[in-house]
């Protein structure tokens, strides 16, 4: 009988993944006060205590809380007046909404190649994709992870470009003691149901900026002038992407607990990248001094197929899962430049664009989709030191019978 659980044998790993999302009674009891208190949205009290709250943790001078990540990215962009006929550059490497957020406002994702040490976005291809249309850069902290702000910076100012971050997966992360969300013009998060600071779906806007701040407020607040929280003046042409009380109520108890977690992960992250580094056909990404917090909403490492007797990795991940560590994933598998979306009507019918992504190609990031990518989500960071073994020892053990599954793949 073969030793691998994929094959039949006994899992390794027993113990389950912590749960997520977490609540208890502080939740409920919050939940209770809205639902009595006759007031569930149009920025209520608790929406109120949230933006003053967020902003504060993110460094940042003012927040908008919105009803989730991709409208926040959008309310960022119709902000800045981006729109037809102007070009945004974004990583591949990324969820969807970072291109969908693009073109739902009319202009043009372009994608730039990411950095095989980070798999954030790589500066010198920023530059390479830079044309007199380009009006902006979405830098994405890759699960939690921040990106090289001090390049992308200087890469805006030398071209005149916005920089947006989208730091939906990075509550809490910091470059060079700043928190992300604040370091650009302006930043947005995602408090969907997997986030490390979740209330199922919403989302927020940071920045530094009171002008725009006053702009993302009119915009998601249905086009009323800020500070305007009624009537029927609509002087600028907006939306309604407001935050329920019912979120806000949630996320001020998670925020309470979100330190303590994040903590826990980098504890974690730090120990189970010093066993990692143990194995041969396993690299860790680059541990770069200038990021002084890291919230690892993922994990990612990279799975060297040739170093594991040619075991592809899509069946290395199936067979870790196999073996108790249900929350592990090969990601972004498909870039976005190869997804549909780009090549149908409503999307050329929305960005009047006729731009053909067929042949673009990027090697680094189609090296980390097909071939070498591979995360650990945020909730398995929650376990204890015992558990950092246990997913060694399971990568071990895969290892060790590669020849059983390639022989029968």
């Amino acid at each position: 009988m073969s030793k691998l659980a994929i094959k039949g044998g006994k899992a390794l790993i027993e113990k389950p993944c912590p749960s997520w999302p977490q609540a208890g009674l502080g939740e409920a009891k919050q939940l209770k006060k809205v639902l009595y208190s006759g007031k569930w949205g149009v920025l209520g009290p608790e929406v109120t205590e949230f933006t003053k709250r967020y902003a504060a943790y993110c460094d940042a001078k003012y927040a908008v809380a919105s009803s989730n990540g991709t409208i926040s990215l959008e309310l960022i962009l119709r902000s800045l007046n981006i729109g037809r006929g102007d070009e945004v550059i974004i990583p591949p490497y990324t969820f969807v909404a970072t291109a969908s957020a693009v073109t739902f406002v009319g202009a043009v994702p372009v994608f730039a190649d990411i950095d095989e040490n980070t798999y954030n976005l790589d500066p010198q291809s920023i530059e390479e994709q830079i044309t007199t249309n380009t009006r902006a850069i979405i830098a994405v902290h890759i699960g939690g992870r921040p990106c090289d702000m001090d390049e992308i910076l200087k890469i805006a100012r030398k071209h005149g470009l916005y920089v947006i971050e989208d730091a939906a997966q990075a509550h809490g992360s910091e470059w060079k003691g700043k928190r992300v969300g604040a370091i650009g013009d302006a930043g947005a998060f995602s408090f969907q149901a997997s986030k490390n600071l979740s209330c199922g779906e919403g989302g927020a806007v940071t920045t530094n900026q009171e002008d725009l701040f006053h702009i993302v407020w009119s915009i998601h607040h249905c086009g009323r002038e800020h500070g305007n929280h009624s009537g029927y003046n609509h002087p600028i042409l907006g939306t309604d992407a407001r935050m329920s009380e019912w979120q806000a109520a949630i996320l001020n108890e998670q925020l309470n607990r979100l330190d303590k977690d994040t903590e826990k992960r980098m504890v974690n992250a730090k120990y189970l990248t010093a066993r990692l580094q143990e194995l041969e056909f396993i690299e860790t990404l680059y541990d770069d001094p200038r990021i002084t917090r890291d919230s690892y909403h993922l994990y990612i490492f990279k799975y060297k197929k040739e170093r594991c007797k040619g075991l592809h990795r899509d069946l290395f991940i199936k067979a870790l899962m196999a073996e108790g560590l249900e929350k592990c994933a090969t990601g972004y598998s498909l870039p976005i430049y190869r997804m549909e979306f780009l090549n149908t009507e409503a999307f050329k019918k929305t960005t009047g664009s006729t731009i053909s992504y067929k042949d673009i190609s990027r090697p680094v990031n189609d090296l980390a989709a097909y071939e070498e990518g591979a995360w650990l989500y945020h909730a398995v960071l929650l376990g204890e030191k015992e558990d950092m073994d246990a997913i060694v020892d399971a990568m071990i053990k895969i290892y060790e019978n590669a020849d059983e599954l390639i022989l029968s793949s």
